[in-house]
């Protein structure tokens, strides 16, 4: 197997991707400048601490997009509750003005799709293939 694709545990081999979108309440482009600078650090820095690897953060005025890979017992949920707690404090103790213009940084919603290496397609035939063995 190749180690680049898969991780190992004791127990699994896996190889789990999500791209994660979340945006500011009421889609405030607030997003930007040093308040952007200072949310990629804290963003990378709390994924660190949770075992969740940044493989592409962007950050645009109005959204952020991620795509993480992370081990089979973080959910899809839990990774971005994390995320989006984490930073809406230490934002907003930083930039006072983001209390002012918004209630709470973020949403409550988010975007989460699974990111794999084979296709969907791939997977339906392969199972329904596994009947004649």
């Amino acid at each position: 197997m190749n180690g680049k694709r898969w991780k190992r545990s004791k127990t699994a081999v896996y190889n789990m991707g999500y791209h994660l979108i979340w945006c500011p309440k009421y889609r405030r482009k607030v997003l930007v400048g040093e308040v952007a600078e200072r949310l990629k650090e804290l963003l990378l820095r709390k994924a660190g601490e949770i075992g969740v690897e940044v493989v592409q953060m962007e950050v645009i005025p109005d959204h952020v997009h991620l795509f993480v890979k992370t081990v089979p017992t973080n959910s899809p949920h839990f990774i971005v509750q994390q995320l989006k707690g984490c930073t809406s404090r230490v934002l907003r103790e930083e930039f006072p003005f983001l209390k002012s213009r918004l209630p709470s940084l973020w949403t409550r919603s988010y975007y989460c799709e699974s990111v794999g290496h084979i296709s969907e397609e791939t997977i339906r035939k392969y199972i329904e293939d596994q009947k004649g063995k």
